[in-house]
Order: C-alpha cells, then structure tokens, then sequence
C-alpha cells in the first residue's frame, strides 16, 4: 500500500444502473481487479427512497473490497447507509457547511469545481479531496483539457488532494496521473463493458505503476 500511496491512485464513480443488486454486483465485480480508493455513488435520476436502496446495497460492497464509499449529494442517505463520504456539489458555502458538520466522521469532498477561483473558495473549507470535472462528464476519450489544466495548476500548489475525472478510454489515467493529482476518477471508461471492468481496473493499475510519476519525484 505504501508504493501505492506514492502515485496516482484510481477512484470508480459507480455506473447509472437501475437495478440496486446488478448495480451492486457490477462495482464488486470492478473492485476484484485491483486497488481502488474510492467508489462515488451517484443518485442519477432515482428517487430519495430508491438511491436509499441503492447505497444500502453498493455501500457494503464497496467496503468490503477496501474501498471508501462516497454518496454523491444527500447526507442523510450517506449517514442511514453507514457511507464513508460525502461529495457535495454547492457553492463554498455549502460545501464549507457539510465540512463543518459532517467531518471528521465522514470524507467531505467538493465536486463540480469548474475554475480556479472556485477552487481557491472551495480550498478555504478545508475540504477531504477537491473533484475537477462532473460526475457524468465523461463524454470523450481523453479527460477534459480544462480539467487536467486545473489539476495541473492544483496540484503543484495546493495540499488538499485532487480527483481528475478521466474520459471513456481507460488510458486517460495515465494523462491525469501525469498532472500530479492524486487520484483519478474512471466511470464509463470501467463499466461500459461489464465483464471487463475487472480486468481494466487490473490495466490500469499496471499502466499507473509503470508510469505514473512518484509524488517524491514531482
């Protein structure tokens, strides 16, 4: 873990599944390729009371893989289904209001930053991890050029620690781990074909630890 701590580390953002138990079944099937820091469960289009079930199901799968399981948006989901984290997306103050409440208990984490002076905002509420790109946003290949410029401009500055949403090529980690960000966030570059998920998280992994830079070394 300690060589894995020293580069780029994977995150998953959990695939838009109807089904709680497939939904379920899939994250776990990706989590037995390899580390994963974190899962972020996204509420999608599901009601309040079918994401409750949703996180009921996906957050003990996660956990028991080792991953941190962060719920994207409602805390009382997050607290009912003993999540790990939260990701919040909001101005500063209301991520600067979650900090404060919800830490150190749970991972608060700021998503949806789209500049740098939100982000320097964002920074000030002392948040867990800083999230550059959206949850859904990966629409192309490569991870967005904006976002791997505010991940290079974050990183060579600022302590708290950055996630890069990469795009739907697995290879796109490897673009983001280069800016010096912690962590790497894959959704669909992952789950579009299920029953590779495992063995793409298992290549990106490999693909990290041959050529992501070491944090020493930056």
């Amino acid at each position: 873990m300690d060589d894995l701590e020293s580069r780029c580390r994977l995150v998953l953002v959990a695939p838009d599944v109807a089904d709680a138990d497939e939904r379920a079944k899939l994250v776990a099937d990706a989590l037995k390729g390899g580390d994963v820091a974190s899962v972020i469960i996204p509420q999608y289009g599901l009601s309040d009371g079918d994401f409750q079930k949703h996180a009921e199901k996906l957050v003990p799968a996660v956990q028991a893989a080792g991953a941190a399981a962060i719920i994207a948006g409602d805390s009382r989901v997050a607290g009912r289904a003993k999540a790990d984290g939260l990701h919040v997306v909001g101005s500063a103050m209301e991520i600067a209001e979650a900090v404060e409440k919800h830490t150190p208990k749970m991972i608060v984490g700021a998503g949806g930053v789209a500049g740098r002076h939100v982000a320097l905002e964002v920074g000030e509420a002392n948040p867990d991890y800083i999230f550059f790109g959206k949850l859904d946003g990966d629409i192309k290949p490569e991870a967005h050029p904006k976002n791997i410029a505010l991940a290079e401009w974050w990183a060579s500055m600022v302590e708290i620690p950055c996630i890069v949403l990469g795009g739907t090529d697995p290879s796109s980690a490897v673009v983001v781990a280069e800016t010096g960000a912690e962590f790497v966030a894959l959704g669909k570059a992952v789950f579009a074909e299920p029953a590779q998920a495992a063995s793409i998280v298992a290549a990106v992994n490999a693909e990290l630890d041959q050529k992501a830079p070491r944090f020493e070394d930056l």
